[in-house]
C-alpha cells in the first residue's frame, strides 16, 4: 500500500516546466502534451501523487516525445495533487482513488485513438502504476510500464493482458524486491504476454521522477530507467 516513501522528496511543481504545451481539456482532463501529432504511437504517462506538473516528469515526457511518440500527461487530480503539509496521505487517497484514475484514463485513451494513434501505451509511477495495472488488465492499451509501483498486487499481475515491464527499486518499502519477484514469477509463467521485472540496486522508491538533478548518480539511475521505459514502448508500439 501507499506509505511514507510515496511522500518523500516532493518536487517543486511548475505549470511552466517542459517544452510541451498544456491543453485545458484532452479527454476531459487538463493535460501536458509533447510530441508530434504525426506520430503513429502515443504514450500516456500517469504521475505519482505529486501530479502532472512535476518538472522531472515533464522532462521525461519531452524525452519520450523526442523518441518519436506523442505523449500526454493528464492531471488526474484536478488541480489537487498531494501536499504533505496539508493532510495525511491516507486521507488524500480517500478522495483520489486509483479506481477513479482508471475511469478517467479511458476517455484520454479514446481521445488518442480518435486522433489516429494506432498504438497506445501507458507508464505509471507509484500511484499511477496501479492505474496502469487496471488499464493493462482491461486491455485498454497495447503495452505497459510500471515504475516503483504502489498498490499493485500479485493478483493484478495475474490478470495482465498486454506486454508489461516493471522497474523497481532495491530499497523500496512500498513494493520491495520480495514482492517484485512474486510479480516476476507470475508474469514469467504467462508465455502469451511479454514481460520483465528489473530491480535497480541502491535506489529508493520514486527514484525515476523524484531525483536531485545535481546528483550525478541519481540522474544516471533515473536515465537508465527512462531508457528502459522508452525501449519497451519502441519494441511494442512501433
Amino acid at each position: 500500500m501507499a506509505g511514507s516513501q510515496c511522500c518523500e522528496k516532493p518536487p517543486a511543481l511548475s505549470s511552466s516546466s517542459g517544452d510541451g504545451n498544456v491543453l485545458d481539456s484532452f479527454g476531459g482532463l487538463k493535460t501536458y502534451i509533447a510530441g508530434s501529432s504525426d506520430s503513429k504511437a502515443a504514450v500516456l504517462l500517469i504521475s505519482d501523487v505529486f501530479g502532472y506538473e512535476a518538472p522531472n516528469l515533464r522532462k521525461l515526457a519531452d524525452k519520450t516525445a523526442a523518441a518519436g511518440f506523442f505523449v500526454v500527461v493528464p492531471d488526474f487530480f484536478y488541480g489537487d495533487p498531494y501536499v504533505p503539509e496539508k493532510l495525511p496521505i491516507t486521507t488524500w487517497l480517500g478522495s483520489h482513488g486509483t479506481d477513479k484514475g482508471f475511469e478517467d484514463a479511458k476517455p484520454v485513451i479514446a481521445a488518442l485513438k480518435s486522433k489516429g494513434f494506432s498504438a497506445v501505451g501507458a507508464a505509471g509511477f507509484c500511484w499511477g502504476a496501479k492505474v496502469v495495472a487496471e488499464l493493462a488488465k482491461a486491455d485498454e492499451i497495447k503495452a505497459a510500464v510500471m515504475l516503483h509501483p504502489s498498490l499493485v498486487t500479485v493478483d493484478d499481475t495475474k490478470a495482465i493482458k498486454v506486454p508489461l515491464a516493471v522497474l523497481g527499486a532495491e530499497l523500496d518499502k512500498i513494493s520491495p524486491p520480495e514482492l517484485l519477484k512474486q510479480f516476476e514469477e507470475v508474469l514469467s509463467s504467462n508465455s502469451e504476454v511479454d514481460s520483465y521485472v528489473k530491480i535497480f540496486p541502491g535506489v529508493v522508491h520514486g527514484w525515476t521522477v523524484r531525483y536531485d538533478v545535481d546528483d550525478e548518480a541519481a540522474v544516471q539511475n533515473a536515465e537508465e530507467a527512462h531508457k528502459d521505459m522508452i525501449d519497451w514502448f519502441t519494441k511494442h508500439l512501433k
